[in-house]
């Protein structure tokens, strides 16, 4: 969340940071933000008011009282009953607001940086594209096809067992899903330095809360009501909880870490959109990179991760491009953000494959992670960083579509070709 006292010292920035995203209802919140908390601190202004009359009264009635003057006292010693009786009820008062400012900051989205675009996705910005599309001398079929020839995926009987979104590998398909995971989590560990986590599958809200999956999205994520437990939407929330409510040393940071999990989305807004194969799914298979930095490293931090998940698409042989998300179509908690796009050839559509993502200290405040810069130094909030590495679905169906032959067969890229135990995948 953003910092209250930020807010209150200069409101007309917050304002126009926010504006960049093109929220009205953003603006409002900060202004009903201010109008709580003013509300709060005349409350408290109020009570020490009032302690402070306590404080020179009670002395006063011991005075008077050990003087034998008890009807001179009796007078303060009713002005103090109600004056406590008072207190007690603008200490609850204070607390309700407290509560009311803290619910409203939540729903707040974090600040864009100065290099976000004004403007919705159409504001987006090529930053860079890399590779050459594959030229076919024959008309490439969409994955989905591709994979029902041969006998990759089995979405009809996934749906007689879950519904739609929710994919069946088989065979070599599904080898070849594991095979991407593997080969993607070897990289980040041990060439990127990543520790390896396997996280739970379910969370808590406070988890949901601390990275801004809560409140704000809540209505898109799977809820197991008798345990108030969610499942996971992506790893970014039980990695980044990691360090949540600890006060770090210095030298703990920096921290990477890259996590695998399956991924569970109810896509509440998105009803008969990518209907078709494996570009909107309920469950998809991600690899996750989380990283903790000191408040001065975000920036550079993020081109390293943006790079890391670069490298995967470009081992794969993959043609892509790098995006520069505009305010508009930035992420709630994000305050910088780098999708990572892959050409899919046969349903001929750039898909998104990776956001690489810049928190500043919105999350770690959220989810109070701290550190201290050096010994007796007074503690900063940490800064988060996250992306993928890569989406799982989108990256198969790209595969499948780029390495597709005139035979109907699948050359497999050559990182993958030893843990599939071949180099084609044919009928």
């Amino acid at each position: 969340m953003l910092d209250l006292r930020r807010i209150r010292e200069d409101p007309d920035h917050v304002r126009a940071r926010l504006a960049v995203r093109g929220k009205p209802d953003a603006l409002a919140l900060v202004d009903r933000a201010l109008e709580l908390d003013a509300e709060r601190r005349a409350v408290i202004a109020k009570v020490d008011g009032m302690r402070a009359r306590r404080n020179e009264v009670s002395p006063a009635v011991g005075r008077l009282k050990k003087a034998g003057r008890d009807a001179d006292a009796e007078p303060l010693v009713r002005e103090m009953a109600e004056l406590k009786e008072h207190m007690a009820s603008l200490e609850d008062e204070r607390s309700r607001l407290e509560r009311a400012v803290s619910d409203v900051l939540l729903e707040i989205p974090n600040l864009p940086e100065p290099a976000v675009p004004t403007g919705g996705e159409d504001a987006n910005v090529v930053v860079r594209t890399v590779g050459q599309p594959r030229a076919f001398d024959f008309q490439p079929l969409p994955h989905w096809e591709l994979a029902e020839r041969l006998g990759l995926l089995d979405l009809p009987r996934a749906a007689r067992v879950a519904g739609s979104g929710f994919p069946l590998y088989t065979g070599a398909g599904a080898r070849l899903e594991r095979a991407l995971i593997n080969f993607m989590i070897e990289l980040h560990v041990r060439e990127h330095g990543y520790t390896e986590l396997a996280p739970p599958l379910l969370i808590n809200a406070d988890a949901a809360r601390g990275t801004g999956h809560l409140p704000k999205f809540g209505e898109d994520m799977y809820h197991v009501t008798e345990d108030d437990l969610y499942l996971v939407p992506t790893a970014e929330i039980p990695v980044t909880n990691f360090f949540a409510g600890e006060l770090l040393d210095a030298d703990v940071l920096p921290r990477r870490f890259v996590a695998y999990t399956p991924c569970f989305r109810r896509e509440a807004g998105a009803h008969g959109r990518d209907t078709r194969g494996l570009l909107r799914l309920h469950q998809f298979d991600k690899v996750e990179l989380v990283r903790f930095e000191r408040q001065e490293h975000g920036a550079a931090a993020l081109d390293e991760l943006t790079r890391h998940a670069e490298v995967v698409l470009e081992r794969l042989g993959l043609h892509y491009r790098v995006l520069l998300l505009a305010g508009g179509d930035l992420g709630f908690a994000n305050a910088l953000t780098f999708d990572l796009e892959v050409w899919a050839p046969g349903v001929e559509r750039w898909l998104e494959v990776s956001s690489c993502s810049l928190y500043n200290d919105y999350q770690a405040r959220r989810a109070n992670i701290r550190y201290r810069p050096a010994p007796g130094e007074k503690p900063e909030f940490a800064v988060t960083l996250n992306g993928s590495g890569l989406g799982l679905a989108r990256t198969f169906a790209a595969v499948l579509e780029t390495y597709q032959q005139a035979d109907g067969s699948i050359t497999v890229p050559s990182v993958l070709a030893a843990a599939m135990g071949t180099d084609r995948i044919a009928v």
